[in-house]
């Protein structure tokens, strides 16, 4: 018996609509492997019909009093607080995540981020006037940039939408935001609920595939281009933005190096790496998967991380004993088999590095030790539940490894000694250093990296000057 699949829509102008020309791609449930709905696979009359409603809305969402943009912000905050289970069901089916989780871990946060922005929306300010030239007075004004095309990725698909919108939005802009085409459920339910609160046209959702993120960035429009996603996928939106000069927005992948010296709780550092190793599998470009750890205590870790490693569980969404889901796609499942499979002879897999079940893309809590800082596993990004472990010999090398990988997003240092936890803090050439702990994020302070993690920040007063542009105004005294 074949079941009806659920039909999403793009939400344009105010109104949910289908792609203009009718196409449609299927969405899979990541738990089961099975399809659950239908999404636009949008062209360009789609795209063109978001940017039009986008451009039109925009002088008077950027002309309202910031006042009015932060009451629309924290409507829609309790908003989601208020059907936070229908958000929450939507992302299970989006990724096949712990419900549980979802609801601790994920809800909460993104709450308290629209009502950051909701705050920030009122701090649209700039220097204090000045004569800097006899005669003349200077100030500056701040203002919203434009229309933002916006491409969220399919990892956090409402939290990274959030990162997007709320900014964009406090800031006066408006928005047209393109969720991943594997995970476009809580993003369709977003603009039912942000439609209800914003004038039509602020706030427009395009679903798609990576063509019609390129007509996005692509279009006359648009003044910025925001994304979350692969490195690769980050250069081809900055080569096409490059064409019309657009401001670009760059969050993109990590390898953070999580950096354990000899004096260390190890036990604790155990806890903490892997709870922010294998947290959403692994699929998480801050995730704590490369870990750099003092030769005299290496073998003391990699037992403990193994022994870790065996008793956590992965499995279906309603499982409350379950740390992680599946990874989000089959063309995910094979490139993190990929790696296991590919590592070279030196390597040992000390737990894990197996498919777990057949039904849907679930991989076991795996830790490899053995390696070399140019394997190809501690090079490039596997967006898994998989950690490394290397042994360096003192802090110089410690650093030089850490360092030595294209990626520039987050890291943290593992140490009781507060001196070489500040060296290293200066040292480490990442967008994050966190000490003794691996993975929180709070709205007031910047998230971004550098280097080939991309550029820009999000979150905090920094992330939302992003979304804005300064104008010199000078007037004469005179007249």
């Amino acid at each position: 018996m074949s079941t009806e699949l659920r039909r999403l829509r793009n939400y344009i102008d105010g109104e949910f609509r289908d792609a203009a020309d009718g196409r449609t791609t299927e969405v899979v449930n990541p738990a089961t492997g099975e399809a659950y709905a239908t999404a636009p696979l949008s062209g360009r009359a789609d795209v063109d019909a978001a940017m039009a409603a986008a451009a039109a809305a925009f002088p008077a969402w950027r002309d309202l009093v910031p006042a009015e943009r932060q009451k629309a912000l924290l409507k829609i905050a309790d908003a989601f607080e208020e059907r936070a289970e229908e958000l929450i069901a939507a992302e299970v089916e989006n990724t096949g995540k712990p419900i549980g989780l979802t609801r601790s871990e994920e809800i909460p946060p993104m709450v308290d981020q629209i009502r950051f922005f909701a705050g920030a929306a009122r701090m649209l300010e700039g220097r204090g006037a000045g004569e800097y030239m006899e005669g003349l007075t200077s100030f500056v004004r701040r203002e919203p940039i434009g229309v933002c095309a916006q491409v969220a990725p399919w990892n956090y698909p409402m939290m990274m939408a959030v990162w997007k919108f709320a900014p964009a939005l406090a800031a006066g802009n408006t928005v047209v935001l393109k969720p991943s085409d594997t995970t476009p459920a809580s993003t369709a339910l977003m603009a039912d609920i942000i439609g209800s609160i914003v004038p039509k046209g602020v706030f427009n959702v395009v679903c798609g595939d990576r063509d019609t993120g390129r007509l996005m960035v692509e279009h006359e429009t648009p003044a910025m281009a925001s994304i979350t996603g692969s490195v690769r996928a980050g250069m081809s939106v900055a080569e096409s933005a490059s064409k019309d000069l657009k401001r670009v927005h760059l969050e993109l992948g990590g390898k953070a190096p999580v950096v354990v010296f000899e004096d260390t709780d190890i036990p604790k550092a155990v806890e903490g790496i892997s709870e922010a190793g294998y947290f959403n599998a692994g699929q998480d470009c801050t995730a704590a998967t490369r870990v750099l750890v003092h030769e005299s205590v290496h073998d003391e870790f990699v037992s403990a991380l193994a022994k870790a490693a065996s008793e956590i569980k992965t499995g279906q969404p309603d499982d409350e004993d379950v740390m992680y889901g599946p990874l989000n796609n089959p063309n995910q499942l094979k490139q993190v088999s990929g790696f296991i499979e590919r590592l070279p002879a030196h390597a040992k897999v000390e737990a894990g590095g197996h498919r777990v079940g057949d039904k849907g893309y679930f991989y076991a809590p795996t830790v490899v030790s053995g390696l070399k800082q140019d394997d190809e596993i501690i090079q490039q990004e596997v967006f898994g539940p998989v950690i490394t472990v290397q042994a360096f010999r003192d802090e110089d090398q410690a650093v030089e490894w850490a360092n030595g990988v294209e990626y520039a997003l987050a890291s943290s240092v593992w140490t009781k000694d507060h001196g070489r936890a500040m060296r290293m803090s200066k040292k480490l050439d990442f967008g994050c250093v966190w000490i003794n702990t691996h993975i929180p994020l709070v709205a007031e302070m910047p998230h971004g990296g550098f280097k080939k993690s991309g550029y820009g920040k999000d979150l905090s007063g920094y992330g939302f000057e992003d979304y804005t542009r300064i104008k010199h105004v000078m007037t004469s005294l005179d007249m």
